[in-house]
């Protein structure tokens, strides 16, 4: 301490602990420089401000994508209209004006919300969105759930007997499962366990005696399984379990192959790192090694590649619902895709572009807060 006095007594005065002396050299230097922030917080910041850009490549690629097919209008009434009849709808429908004109006027309206109405059925974009995206969301967190239960699991399986022969087992069933297209694998299970050993339904969310009791629920959510739960209904519980079995397990399946190698992968780089070695030396090992050392480094590229698969599962979901006629958003936008109906397919791919982005922010909020080197 009497070391420290000489030294260190100049430069507490001048610190501040005189108020008098210390407050104008304080405000003098928070004047000159920026006051630190947390690199956590600017790296979300920096996440958050991608959001926009990304959403709006988007919605102006399905934009001009859709426009350079042709317009619904002319494709469904080209036949049975005159020329004159024809024009009074294209410009009813604001589609005889500059391609440019069209592109902010949807810009605009989106921003606001407002995606127009469908052109075959001349229902609300908004409504489509609220009636069909909770079928959607449920079938995408089935199939989450799926992945995550058989890849993760395998895959640290895998990394435990690496080079052995469970660990070729797996690693084949891992390229079969992403490799084989999602609607092959949903006809497959389809024919085996729905026609030949009628086990489980074909098609649909629940039955139709299921469906009448749940949309006559007040208030009902459209996540078929919360409102069952919420009636008490205990056979509807079930069914509804039943009908959803084979569309998770199609578009599970793909997700749980990428998760498995990619836990496989990364747990067997943490196992040799140096840190774990030194745990091991401890004395450390078996289950406790890898889940108070090795789990949680192992785990951020599977945070990461499960926010960037939600695209895949959206993509996905258009072939399942379509396979097993689950009627969700992608089962519509196959139909209103092959009607070229441009306000319901641009509406629906804002919502995916808009939750693909936001939960690729998450993902990236979520691994820098599981590891704080993650940083811009």
């Amino acid at each position: 301490m009497t070391l420290a006095q000489p030294l260190g007594g100049r430069a507490a005065e001048d610190d501040g602990n005189d108020p008098e002396r210390g407050r104008p050299r304080r405000a003098a230097l928070r004047g000159r420089l920026p006051l630190p922030r947390s690199p956590l917080v600017r790296y979300l910041a920096v996440r958050l401000l991608l959001v926009l850009p990304t959403v709006l490549l988007l919605l102006t690629a399905v934009f001009f994508l859709m426009r350079a097919t042709g317009d619904p209008i002319t494709t469904a009434f080209a036949d049975r209209l005159t020329p004159a009849q024809l024009q009074e709808k294209l410009h009813a429908a604001g589609y005889d004006r500059p391609l440019l004109t069209q592109y902010f006027d949807y810009l605009r309206q989106t921003a606001t919300g407002d995606f127009g109405r469908t052109a075959t059925d001349n229902r609300a974009v908004s409504e489509v969105l609220r009636t069909y995206g909770a079928a959607t969301l449920e079938l995408a967190c089935w199939a989450l759930l799926v992945a995550v239960a058989v890849g993760v699991p395998l895959g640290a399986l895998a990394a435990r007997f690496r080079d052995r022969a469970p660990d070729a087992v797996l690693r084949l069933a891992a390229v079969l499962a992403y490799a084989t297209p999602v609607f092959f694998v949903g006809l497959l299970l389809k024919l085996v366990l729905a026609v030949g050993l009628g086990w489980l339904p074909v098609s649909g969310r629940a039955s139709i005696d299921v469906e009448l009791r749940l949309q006559d629920l007040s208030d009902p959510t459209g996540l078929y399984l919360l409102d069952a739960v919420r009636s008490g209904d205990g056979p509807a519980v079930a069914d509804v379990l039943r009908h959803a079995v084979l569309p998770a397990l199609a578009l599970g399946l793909l997700l749980a192959g990428v998760l498995l190698r990619l836990v496989r992968t990364h747990l067997i780089s943490t196992l040799e790192a140096e840190y774990v070695e030194a745990a091991r030396s401890r004395g450390v090992g078996g289950l406790r090694l890898v889940t108070r050392h090795a789990a949680r480094p192992a785990l951020i590229p599977v945070v990461t590649v499960l926010g960037l698969q939600v695209a895949g599962l959206l993509g996905g979901a258009v072939l399942t619902e379509t396979t097993f006629e689950w009627k969700g958003l992608g089962y519509e936008l196959a139909h209103y895709l092959t009607a070229r109906d441009f306000a319901a397919v641009q509406g629906i791919v804002a919502l995916f572009a808009v939750v693909v982005a936001v939960v690729n922010f998450l993902v990236d909020a979520l691994a820098a807060l599981i590891d704080p080197r993650v940083r811009y």
